[in-house]
């Protein structure tokens, strides 16, 4: 607001020095300047002072990495020491390998055993399909002989039972010729020529029966021979019939085989893995706080060793609840640190679901158990730019003032 200069008439002014009237103006120019100079001062201290939301209660925080052991062993060698820096990859501890070492070569062994048995079954399979489909056609073709032979033998069966037949006709035919004979040869009505060649045919009838029946005899065992044989043939074909079932069977166990083998590789590799497990290393890089020594005996999930990543630590701060209302994710953060007074960059990454301990949580209470409004504080984690803490001067559990710039 100006203020109003005082009027001075005509006369009074003709009364008063020049060095006086310019000395009033100035006062009052050097006044108005002040004033403007302090409205523009307070104006830019409040955009500064609004820009801005910091707090004292604040801490760095890392996540931890505790190290064990995976299998069972004694402890031959620690490399690290405590507060020893190292990196990913580094053997921090060795367990004794031996033992593993001869497990390796007994499941290789087994391995090489349990290959060679199915590559043998494996080859079985094409011999037994193969073999198989030949006796069966062979059988088939037996068979079908077999039942042509017995034909054909019954036909010569039959055969000589029709020449018995006819020989017995022939020889009852002779023996009525000879005693016909007999009788105009003892009247000496024929000559003895007459008679003696009747008789010579009735001998020779007789003959010739005797060796139709031994004829018919040698047909019918011929005959049992050829059924014998069929039966034999189809025995035989029944038998191959069951061929397609062993190949299956071979094939199945020529599977049980590769499964087996499957096995024993797994089995190997789970050895192998257990031997690798011998050699303990740092999953990440960072500081060593240790608690295994040589001669102690792990057991498998046994912690050994803690990591702490000083290159991914993160400070967690804790706003007052009416401090986030401009607060976003991204906007750019600076954490000072109370024990060197230094400096480092970094952006919020994230704000908290919820306020902090669990028992804040709760509405508090006066004595007389009227609700009592406290503000609460918020955890906001702020991550450091790329590399701000490569000396690893920032530490977990160290104190620090974040300031977030909300503008």
């Amino acid at each position: 607001m100006k203020e109003s200069t005082p009027i001075i008439s005509s006369s009074e002014r003709e009364e008063l020095p020049p060095a006086r009237i310019g000395s009033k103006r100035k006062k009052w120019l050097v006044v108005a300047l002040g004033t403007l100079a302090g409205v523009l001062l307070c104006i830019v201290l409040w955009h500064y002072l609004s820009g801005f939301e910091s707090t004292d209660d604040a801490q760095v925080d890392v996540h931890l990495y505790p190290v064990s052991s995976r299998i069972k062993g004694y402890v031959q060698r620690v490399n690290v020491q405590d507060n020893q820096y190292v990196t990913a990859g580094s053997t921090l501890v060795e367990i004794d390998p031996r033992d593993y070492r001869v497990a390796v070569d007994q499941a290789r062994a087994e391995l090489g055993d349990a290959e060679a048995s199915a590559k043998a079954l494996a080859i079985n399979v094409p011999i037994t399909s193969v073999d198989s489909s030949s006796r069966l056609e062979y059988s088939s073709s037996d068979v079908e002989s077999a039942q042509a032979g017995v034909a054909a033998a019954e036909k010569k069966a039959l055969s000589a039972h029709a020449r018995i037949l006819e020989a017995r006709a022939e020889d009852t035919k002779g023996r009525d010729d000879e005693k016909r004979y007999h009788l105009l040869l003892v009247k000496s009505e024929i000559p003895r020529q007459v008679y003696d060649h009747a008789l010579a045919s009735a001998e020779t009838d007789d003959a010739a029966v005797a060796e139709a029946e031994a004829n018919e005899a040698a047909a019918l065992q011929a005959v049992q021979q050829a059924r014998d044989h069929l039966v034999e043939a189809r025995a035989e074909y029944d038998a191959a019939q069951a061929g397609p079932q062993r190949v299956a069977s071979e094939r199945a166990r020529a599977r049980a085989a590769s499964a087996i083998v499957q096995q024993k590789q797994a089995t190997l590799a789970q050895s192998e893995l257990n031997l690798g497990y011998t050699r303990i290393v740092s999953p990440v890089s960072g500081e060593v706080s240790k608690k295994v020594v040589v001669g102690m005996n792990v057991d498998p999930g046994e912690e050994l060793l803690t990591i702490v990543p000083l290159d991914r630590v993160w400070v967690t701060a804790n706003f007052k609840e009416t401090q986030l209302r401009h607060m976003r994710p991204g906007q750019r953060a600076e954490v000072t640190l109370d024990s060197t007074g230094r400096t480092y960059e970094g952006r919020v990454n994230s704000i908290a679901g919820a306020t902090g301990p669990l028992f804040s949580l709760l509405p508090p209470e006066n004595a007389t158990g009227n609700y009592v409004k406290i503000v609460q504080r918020v955890p906001v984690k702020i991550v450091l730019d790329p590399g701000a803490n490569r000396d690893h001067d920032l530490r977990p559990g160290m104190n620090v003032v974040v300031k977030v710039y909300v503008r």
